[in-house]
């Protein structure tokens, strides 16, 4: 007891120093994947940053001399801060302006003071309407909304950093309308969140898993005691994740949930098969009793922990930190909780006493075994309407998961009402997009892309796929070479397009280095012009959008490589993209490796191949049904529901083992088949309901999050635990009693 006590205390100052919460969603993801090592490179030539965006509305429109001087003060404020390079921060104020003059061309600012004349709004009005590179983007074609875009690197953003900008955003409210959006915003809001959700998840866990345990253990004492076997356990887990330097992820949150509801489980089987003992044995003493709970339950409680752990540790195939962590951690933690359920569930016993149990009368059946009689000739008689039950809602369930999708999506992790999506959805309805993807052209030959016959490809691409209704706009090399044609042909509409020879656009790219800012020209192109970046915002961040843009840009793959040119992504958007391709790869490879493992351990624990495969039964069922549920009711594998066959699995095959190994024990006793069936139902089926019972009740508090996943988590392993009882309770004990399985070792 002692021993225990300092590991948790030890574990406990761990938890408190060392915990953090990873802000960084590029953390997320494996950086020695291709596809994420080729967008570190893009990243680096072209200086792709996502951006912080800062939308001022104002309902009587933007030209005032008010609203123009708290764009420029907003813009020089995010320039002083630390974590921002002054040349990163994009508004009206600072964007250029590409004119043509008498003796070639200008770049200069729209505005350096604020009109105070009627005349000069009006200039720079129309200065703003006339150019391409600004109307729509920086500026809403209604002209009541315009943005300034800080754009940060991914090692700068941090939790002080969130609520500076957020401090600096509301400073400024009113009378214009201030909305703050962006990745970084999504990610700082995920971090504020997610312990706050964790705080709030908990306290409503043990509240509700107390009193079940109240209610079903009739017992303050054995209720105490499981209950301080989860909390150590939890500590423990975060404790050693706090020591081995792994941050908390937004999916982490759960495990406190997760081991309280599973952690339960060995608590609810010792004291089920310690209150058999005692009514059946009054007068056995307290050494006696913890002896023979021990003796009996010992080989299932590892059993059951060691397969559950299995299928959290599946998840290590996964190349999705958050997911990969969460596995190891909560595999640890369940272990960690069958470690203290054999120490410290006895030792509490032998300190506290045993509970008192109601004496068994001899000659008397008792309620749970009138119950487990008639539950048992029922399913027998009705055997074959199961069978065809089980049969439909397989076939249906197969049906919906040829339905369902992966969803990248971050924002989705919000409430639809939330202010965190209400704010990008009003900047996407102003302006082109907050999510990115970025098109990058590579050549291996020089001043490939000074070519107009390329360029006016790319032009084509660009119109064609902002034809698509998700993408808001597009911006690269082709927006920079339209303009400075159009202006050095006195802005004539009709030479808005690529200039008509290499010389020319080499002509003008010298142009635009002389009298602008060149680092704004090296982030759509590189000196030698043998790489482009193409940039498409999009108005929404899930796969299904990425994937329709990416598609759009496919039909193009042919006429580039004519040219001897490749095309590659990078960017958020693409890395975003990835992220849902190695979730679907994961969860594939993890429920083929948790079944696996789980039918090896089975087989080998009870030295019969038969009974592995008939325990796997239940929660191969289950996992089908899970997918199928969620592909006919549309809602999508997402880093937190890619997490369902492998809990489905890990928690669902306790039943079975526990089933499995009481029917053996009965069944070496007695050798009759129906019995055995009925004495396992009065038993361990007791048990197993209870045990369902806590864990489904325990899962419902996800309906509580604040993340829409968590509480469609919460809600499909609370079904999938339903579904691994009841099958576990029919199909399979119907199994076992026609295949007569363990009778060869009673002969």
């Amino acid at each position: 007891m002692a021993i225990v006590m300092v590991i948790t205390v030890f574990f406990f100052m761990q938890m408190k120093d060392g915990s953090r919460m990873e802000t960084d969603l590029d953390e997320y993801m494996p950086h020695n994947h291709p596809a994420f090592v080729y967008s570190d490179l893009a990243e680096e030539w072209f200086d792709i940053k996502d951006g912080i965006i800062i939308a001022i509305e104002n309902p009587d429109g933007i030209y005032n001399p008010a609203t123009l001087t708290k764009i420029k003060q907003i813009t020089k404020d995010l320039q002083k801060l630390d974590e921002i390079e002054k040349s990163d921060v994009t508004s009206l104020y600072t964007a250029d302006n590409i004119l043509g003059t008498e003796e070639g061309m200008d770049v200069k600012p729209f505005y350096k003071r604020v009109p105070e004349s009627a005349e000069g709004m009006d200039e720079l009005r129309e200065n703003v309407r006339t150019n391409d590179m600004v109307f729509g983007r920086l500026v809403s074609e209604d002209e009541t909304v315009t943005v300034v875009i800080a754009r940060i690197g991914d090692d700068v953003f941090s939790q002080e950093f969130y609520e500076q900008i957020l401090e600096l955003a509301n400073s400024y409210e009113g009378p214009e309308n201030i909305y703050v959006a962006g990745r970084p915003i999504v990610e700082g809001t995920m971090a504020q969140l997610g312990p706050a959700d964790m705080k709030k998840m908990v306290p409503i866990v043990i509240a509700v898993i107390l009193l079940v345990l109240l209610i079903l253990l009739r017992s303050f004492r054995n209720t105490l005691l499981t209950m301080v076997v989860v909390f150590f356990s939890t500590i423990w887990a975060f404790g050693l994740m706090a020591l081995t330097g792994i941050p908390i992820y937004s999916v982490s949150t759960m495990i406190p949930v997760m081991l309280i509801s599973i952690g339960v489980a060995d608590g609810i089987h010792v004291f089920s098969h310690l209150s058999f003992h005692i009514s059946e044995n009054p007068t056995a003493s307290k050494l006696d009793v913890v002896r023979e709970v021990l003796r009996e339950m010992w080989l299932p409680v590892v059993m059951t922990s060691v397969t559950t752990a299995a299928g959290f540790i599946s998840l290590l195939t996964s190349q999705v930190y958050p997911i990969k962590y969460f596995g190891l951690f909560t595999a640890f933690g369940v272990l960690s909780a069958m470690t203290l359920s054999l120490f410290l569930i006895p030792a509490g016993l032998m300190i506290l006493g045993l509970p008192k149990v109601r004496q068994a009368k001899p000659g008397s059946d008792n309620q749970a075994g009138k119950i487990a009689t008639w539950s048992t000739a029922t399913l027998l008689r009705g055997k074959f309407l199961v069978l065809a039950m089980t049969v439909a809602i397989i076939a249906i369930s197969v049906y919906g998961t040829s339905k369902v999708w992966i969803n990248s999506s971050f924002l989705d992790k919000f409430e639809k009402d939330s202010d965190i999506v209400l704010t990008d959805q009003f900047i996407n309805d102003h302006f082109g997009g907050t999510s990115t993807l970025n098109l990058i052209l590579e050549s291996e030959q020089a001043g490939a892309f000074k070519s107009p016959e390329i360029m006016e490809l790319v032009s084509e691409l660009q119109a064609d796929v902002e034809s698509i209704e998700i993408v808001g706009s597009s911006f690269g090399l082709v927006d920079y070479l339209k303009r400075m044609n159009k202006v050095m042909h006195a802005d004539a509409e009709e030479f808005n397009t690529i200039p008509e020879s290499s010389d020319l656009i080499a002509q003008y790219m010298l142009l635009y280095e002389m009298s602008g800012d060149p680092e704004n020209l090296w982030q759509v192109t590189d000196f030698e012009a043998r790489k482009l970046n193409v940039t498409f915002q999009i108005k929404s961040d899930n796969s299904k959008a990425t994937n329709e843009v990416i598609a759009g840009v496919e039909s193009f793959r042919d006429q580039f490589e004519e040219h001897g040119i490749q095309m590659n992504y990078a960017g958020s958007g693409y890395t975003a993209l990835v992220f849902t391709d190695l979730i679907l790869e994961g969860q594939i490879t993890s429920l083929l490796l948790s079944l696996v493992i789980v039918i090896l351990l089975l087989s080998l624990m009870f030295k019969n191949f038969k009974a592995g495969l008939i325990g796997a039964v239940p929660i191969t069922i289950t996992a089908i049904i899970s997918f199928g549920v969620m592909g006919l009711s549309g809602i999508p594998l997402s880093s937190t529901t890619a997490l369902l066959s492998s809990i489905s699995i890990g928690i669902g095959i306790d039943y079975a083992v526990h089933f499995l190994d009481r029917y053996r024990i009965n069944l070496r006793a007695n050798g009759d088949t129906r019995l055995s069936l009925v004495q396992t139902m009065g038993h361990s089926g007791r048990a197993i309901t209870f045990n369902a019972i806590v864990v489904i009740a325990g899962f419902l508090v996800l309906l509580f999050s604040v993340f829409p996943p968590n509480r469609e988590l919460g809600g499909f392993v609370s079904m999938n635990m339903f579904t691994s009882f009841a099958g576990t309770l029919t199909i399979m004990a119907l199994i076992v009693n026609k295949t007569k399985l363990f009778s060869k070792d009673t002969k």
